[in-house]
């Protein structure tokens, strides 16, 4: 899959060229000066001051935007600092009557949309839609444009583009922003293959997650994701990650990869989804309770706990990131039974660290534990 970052890098790389080449032109051109400038006095060693002598190349950058990272990483509730400074030619702008603009816009799946995240002119700032009150630029240095954005959700995950515009000049560049969590796979009671791309998208909100997009499937498949189910993903596509194949997913004769179904009606066509959480403000774990608990009893005892019953999200959350083990099935706000476990035991995922799927029993006769999850104020 392409990466949209690559085009920018290539312009990126030849504009710093270009930034060098004339810096070694202005450098040379200087020296040639001061050689001819003394081969025409050498018997005179009074230099002039009052000379100044301008030095213009032409068709070279006047404008340079950089990114020192073009990756950071941070996770959901966290501040991160996404780096960008400009470089300007004085000789190009003189003593700087233009005003200088800093944009920063949010990349998309589709390269010819962007969503505006903050824009800056002189006294004037502004945030847009739901970046208002969390993101401001660092201001460390006459030349720094990095933003920086507080309390991070699963959505800010993505490409964000860093554009400096003075007078007729401009340059950009682009940085990732990565979020440590981990990407599940889900269907509903329903059954597989029963969501469209809007209703697999509400299904991962619904489970305090967002659904995932490529990058992030790919990185689970290294980390040893294995599903033989085709999702949808947030650039509409439907993949599913192998790393072992077998006849049922692809044929036992494939190479391990992410396999591609390519892209599909978003209102008629009905896969599963793949979805991606990451850290939570909160508390997850199992409810002690003396009986087990129907469906509905479940979610009252959590209640009278001064919780909620925990979303799937929460559990894989818990499972990866905390490291949450714990050999008792129990239900989840889906309707769904599960349980962690991250020490692979006998009669407790004897093969592997998962979250173990037991199925949407019938809600009232069947009885089972319950997880819950109390959120930090």
């Amino acid at each position: 899959m392409p990466d949209v970052g690559v085009g920018a890098q290539s312009r990126k790389y030849v504009k710093k060229i270009l930034w060098v080449i004339k810096m070694m032109k202005s450098l040379l051109l200087l020296v040639l000066i001061s050689i001819c400038w003394a081969d025409h006095h050498s018997d005179n060693y009074t230099l002039d001051h009052d000379r100044v002598i301008h030095i213009q190349a032409e068709n070279g950058p006047r404008l340079l935007v950089e990114a020192e990272q073009t990756k950071v990483f941070s996770h959901r509730g966290g501040n991160v600092t996404l780096p960008c400074k400009f470089y300007r030619d004085p000789t190009a702008f003189g003593s700087g009557t233009h005003k200088i603009r800093i944009k920063w816009t949010k990349l998309t799946s589709d390269y010819l949309k962007e969503v505006d995240v903050f824009v800056s002119m002189g006294y004037h700032k502004k945030a847009y839609a739901g970046y208002q009150g969390r993101v401001f630029l660092k201001g460390g240095s006459d030349n720094d444009a990095s933003l920086v954005i507080a309390d991070l959700t699963l959505e800010d995950y993505g490409r964000y583009k860093c554009e400096v515009i003075e007078g007729l000049e401009d340059d950009t560049a682009v940085v990732a922003l990565d979020l440590q969590g981990v990407v599940f796979p889900y269907f509903p009671r329903l059954g597989r293959y029963n969501l469209n791309f809007h209703e697999a998208q509400q299904a991962c909100l619904d489970q305090d997650a967002v659904i995932a997009s490529f990058d992030q499937l790919y990185d689970a498949w290294r980390g040893g994701l294995d599903w033989c189910n085709a999702g949808w993903l947030s650039d509409g596509s439907v993949q599913y990650p192998i790393t072992k194949p077998r006849e049922p997913c692809g044929g036992q004769n494939t190479v391990p990869g992410v396999r591609n179904y390519g892209f599909w009606d978003k209102d008629k066509s009905r896969y599963d989804v793949f979805c991606f959480t990451s850290n939570f403000n909160g508390r997850f774990y199992y409810l002690i309770h003396p009986t087990k608990l129907t469906y509905d009893e479940a979610v009252q005892a959590c209640l009278n706990d001064g919780a909620q019953i925990a979303k799937v999200g929460q559990i894989f959350a818990a499972w990866k990131l905390l490291g949450y083990d714990r050999c008792d099935a129990g239900w989840l706000a889906d309707g769904s039974v599960r349980y962690p476990i991250s020490r692979p035991r006998r009669r407790c995922s004897p093969t592997e660290a998962a979250v173990r799927f037991v199925g949407f029993p019938d809600k009232k006769h069947k009885l089972y534990g319950v997880y819950c999850f109390r959120a930090y104020n």
